[in-house]
């Protein structure tokens, strides 16, 4: 006879033993981790033995334990297993057991390193159930509906007491505290009741309409929504609350209720449209307006979304303050603003006064904005407060029948070791064994004052580590791809915390971290860790980052192109035996791979590439495309509109042309043929392509008739841009007065004197230098009109940006990012063509072409997709060994280009080829544009 450890293949020759232990953190805790229908099934399907700790506080009784054949013992030594809910003190970790609680250590929470330590010196093997994930990366138990739950119950509670208080008698005054209710459906039936009493007798008339406003839309506001359902309510959009609050008949007979987004009350400070990827990456530019577009108008404010100091709070002390002053003049009726519920508990967060996490038993505290105090007077002035930090311990029945229910497979499992996905999942959750911290949590070495081991405890082969930099537009396919592979753990470090949590949330094999480059030392602490690190941060920083891979000799991969500043490190990089891999994402990066796969075909077949013509764009799909300049803008268009200035150098039939910047647009390429019809392009030439033909290995400039890379465009997108510069509206020097309106401000651009309509479109013809009869003036015209330019334009303008003063182009960016917004449904499209002019062995000529059309869908854009997937193929490729040469690198090599194109294919990202005899070019390219501005 023998004792085999938990989870261990063995055959049965003794019995596990599982504990549940008591909770000794708060008297509040009385949620198990398993119930007794739990532990009868455990007994029955695997014969394991079950101690329970004696506890008069949980909510299942001794008896209910005994009765489902579990043993009442105050000694669980004897234990194989040991269950808890939270964290367990050092005093009572009993060495070598396998034990399962929440232990909030995996972020380094100093108050727990202890503990920790004394699960490591103690040879504990920790399962932490904030770790059990499915196979998707989602975690097996999750709390958050049931915090919402009880504190939305919380939350109508405080109403009615906060209402007498006030003098008035209200249906919520029969809601009690969430913890008083046997279970969840007690509660909900009290407040059913309480919706008949306000269906039949209403609210006081006094206190207006009542009106809930609910922010957040993960499991915490959709628990509080759900307990919120059971009264009489109508669902109404956040603009109507200011209507229904002034309406002279309110319906006093039901409540109303918003859910608000991010883009209802958060605002670009310049007045421009709000763009949310922008939001998480740049918070600095935006504010909130909550205090004036939702405040006013709302009763009770339930916020259950999370909150990080990078972004505006949605009330400050200031602006309660304001609002508190307005109740007190009479200008806001006695029903507003009265509760703010944070179901999250974020101390200092959403809400400025929500200064500390409430008890159970004592859940609101009242805010005097105007004196700025805290006091517990329910009849005195301010709002009235609520934060409990453990609500879903308020409903301990629904939550350790849910918690039981989705972790008894699980524990089977440990006993059982039966299951292949519950053993995986169970691993990817194990933080410690044997003394040892898991490979993915070795960082905690440093919090614990001292280095682990390179390998686990179990001697597998370790897993490979990615150090993401940047959560951006087009890392979430970038994470994905990585995240699949079971050997790779991955740290997203991004100075917006919101994002790298919205990227990491789903899978067990990630983490987060803040991320500061000027912060040498930080930086260099998290390269150190990992195996491969992914640059996806502005481009000037890519050089500090690449520095740091080399100082720790570790693996870099970046989509952008190689600057003079990274290609200065390339000996640096070799001498430290580093591959630092550039321009892997589209425009650069697939354009190489597709580009290379064709050259070095006709190379190994002993021809020559005499002729290379490359485009791409990223555009509208065909049906998004019916706006001015047929272009949309899913970030900032900054970046587009000063690429309009660039200078070009391209070879064109032998001949070295050379575009300056101030007229790229007008010596456009009026028509680009593609072999895919039904798309009407034009072309502009990209920067130096000359450049490219080191980069491709086609010899000389003497050995070329044709080099030329560029950027397709739908056909009108170059004379109307031009016209925008020409009229000044691309300068970025020059400042303009701050306009009340889009046509004053266009007036001002064009130094309009007298502004009537006549004067207007005379000052535009002369800065345009056009005559009136041009075709090209009502196609201007139209598009000023469109966009809000002139007083004839009838459609809808956004906010002018606020400032003094303020440059055309910045002024111009954010009206476009507004008017030529991508709207819900549409799709954006990845346009990308390659023409091949090809010598044959034979000196017959030929012609090749290579054509992707791809378009986004619901889960990423087009552009997230071309980016996000090579860069994460690339990765993969460093990762594996597979990429031997260091320095700084482009992927133009065949065992870098042909693995990347075989998985792109896979996701559907794939190439037309097609070869004709006889020819180079398809058609001839002509710049010159579309020589309307040379007729005056």
């Amino acid at each position: 006879m023998y004792r085999c450890k938990p989870g261990v293949s063995r055959q049965y020759r003794s019995i596990t033993t599982v504990a549940l232990r008591r909770e000794d953190k708060s008297r509040w805790e009385r949620r198990v981790a398993l119930t007794p229908t739990a532990v009868s099934s455990l007994i029955k399907e695997t014969g394991a033995k079950v101690l329970v700790q004696p506890s008069t506080n949980r909510v299942y009784n001794e008896q209910q334990y005994v009765k489902a054949g579990a043993q009442i013992s105050e000694d669980i030594s004897s234990a194989d297993i040991i269950l808890g809910i939270k964290e367990v003190p050092v005093d009572s970790l009993i060495p070598n057991k396998t034990y399962l609680f929440f232990s909030h250590t995996h972020k380094g929470t100093p108050q727990n390193m202890p503990m920790l330590q004394s699960i490591l010196d103690k040879k504990i093997k920790l399962i932490d159930y904030e770790h059990l994930t499915d196979a998707s990366g989602k975690r097996v138990v999750a709390f958050g509906k049931f915090a919402g739950n009880a504190g939305m119950i919380n939350s109508l509670h405080g109403l009615g007491h906060r209402f007498l208080g006030l003098g008035y008698n209200t249906p919520f005054l029969n809601v009690a505290s969430a913890h008083t209710y046997r279970s969840l459906q007690d509660a909900k039936a009290a407040i059913n009741a309480v919706g008949q009493n306000i269906a039949s007798d209403g609210t006081p008339e006094a206190l207006g309409p009542m009106t809930f406003t609910f922010t957040g839309g993960g499991n915490v506001a959709q628990g509080a929504f759900e307990v919120f359902q059971g009264l009489p309510h109508e669902i109404v959009p956040v603009e109507d609350l200011a209507k229904i609050v002034a309406d002279k008949n309110p319906k006093l007979n039901k409540l109303y209720a918003a859910r608000a987004n991010i883009g209802d009350y958060i605002v670009r400070k310049d007045g421009g449209k709000f763009d949310q990827a922008e939001y998480f990456a740049k918070p600095e530019l935006y504010e909130s307006i909550y205090h004036t577009k939702v405040a006013p108008f709302t009763t009770c404010t339930v916020t259950g979304a999370y909150w990080d100091a990078k972004y505006p709070r949605l009330l400050t002390n200031e602006q309660l303050k304001e609002l508190q002053l307005q109740k007190q003049l009479g200008k806001l009726d006695k029903g507003r603003l009265v509760a703010l519920t944070d179901i999250v508990a974020d101390v200092k967060g959403a809400f400025e006064c929500f200064s500390h996490a409430t008890p159970v038993d004592e859940p609101f505290y009242y805010y005097d904005a105007i004196k700025d105090v805290v006091h517990k007077d329910v009849e005195g002035p301010g709002y009235q407060v609520m934060g409990v930090d453990i609500l879903p311990a308020e409903l301990p029945m629904e939550s350790s029948e849910h918690f039981s229910n989705v972790l008894g497979p699980y524990v089977k499992e440990l006993i059982m070791n039966n299951n292949a996905e519950a053993a995986s999942t169970l691993k990817n959750a194990t933080l410690a064994e044997g003394g040892k911290l898991d490979k993915k949590h070795e960082k905690l070495y440093d919090l614990l004052g001292n280095k682990g081991p390179s390998v686990s405890a179990t001697g597998a082969k370790p897993r490979k580590n990615v150090l993401l930099l940047g959560s951006g537009l087009v890392a979430k396919p970038l994470v994905e791809r990585l995240l699949k592979r079971s050997d790779v753990q991955m740290t997203i470090a991004s100075n917006s915390k919101h994002e790298a949590n919205a990227l990491a949330q789903s899978f067990a094999n990630a983490n987060t971290a803040d991320l500061d480059i000027a912060d040498t030392d930080k930086l260099d602490k998290l390269v150190s860790g990992s195996d491969v690190v992914i640059s996806l941060v502005p481009a000037f920083l890519h050089t500090k980052v690449a520095e740091a891979c080399i100082r720790e000799r570790k693996h870099m991969v970046t989509a952008s192109y190689v600057s003079k500043e990274m290609q200065a490190l390339n000996e640096r990089a070799q001498e430290a035996g580093v591959s630092i891999m550039n321009e892997i994402g589209l425009d650069p990066g697939i354009d190489h791979l597709s580009a290379m796969k064709i050259i070095d075909s006709v190379h190994d077949a002993g021809a020559r590439v005499n002729s290379f013509v490359s485009w791409c764009g990223g555009l509208p799909a065909p049906e998004a495309s019916a706006v001015p300049l047929g272009y949309k803008f899913s970030w900032s268009p900054r970046g587009v509109l000063t690429a309009g200035n660039n200078d070009a150098t391209f070879l064109m039939n032998k001949k070295t042309h050379y575009i300056p910047g101030k007229d790229l647009l007008k010596e456009h390429f009026s028509t680009v043929p593609v072999p895919t019809k039904g798309f009407a392009f034009e072309g502009v030439a990209n920067r130096d392509s000359l450049s490219y033909i080191d980069t491709y290995r086609l010899g000389t400039l003497k050995d070329m008739d044709t080099m030329f890379r560029g950027t397709l465009r739908y056909q009108g997108y170059s004379d109307l841009m031009h016209a925008f510069k020409k009229l000044g509206l691309l300068e970025a020097n020059n400042m303009v007065p701050r306009s009340d309106n889009w046509s004053t401000f266009f007036d001002s651009v064009i130094d309009l004197k007298h502004k009537d309509d006549n004067s207007r479109r005379d000052a535009i013809l002369d800065r345009l230098e056009l005559s009136a009869n041009n075709p090209l003036v009502p196609k201007i015209m139209e598009a000023l009109d469109w966009l809000s330019l002139t007083n004839s334009g009838n459609t809808t303008a956004p906010v002018f940006p606020s400032g003094s003063q303020i440059a055309p182009l910045d002024a111009f960016s954010a009206l476009l990012s507004s008017k030529l917004a991508y709207q819900p449904g549409e799709r954006d499209m990845i346009a990308m063509h390659h023409e091949f002019g090809i010598v044959g062995k034979d000196g017959q000529p030929q012609n090749m072409t290579s054509t992707l059309i791809t378009y986004g869908d619901s889960q990423h854009t087009a552009m997230a997709k071309t980016v996000g997937l090579p860069c994460a193929m690339a990765v993969e490729l460093v990762l594996d060994g597979l990429v031997p040469e260091h320095g700084v690198l482009v992927p133009t090599a065949k065992h870098v280009y042909e693995p990347i194109l075989h998985e792109l294919e896979k996701e559907g990202v794939k190439f037309l080829e097609q070869t004709k005899t006889g020819t180079q070019q398809e058609q001839a390219l002509f710049p010159g544009g579309s020589g309307l501005w040379d007729t005056k």
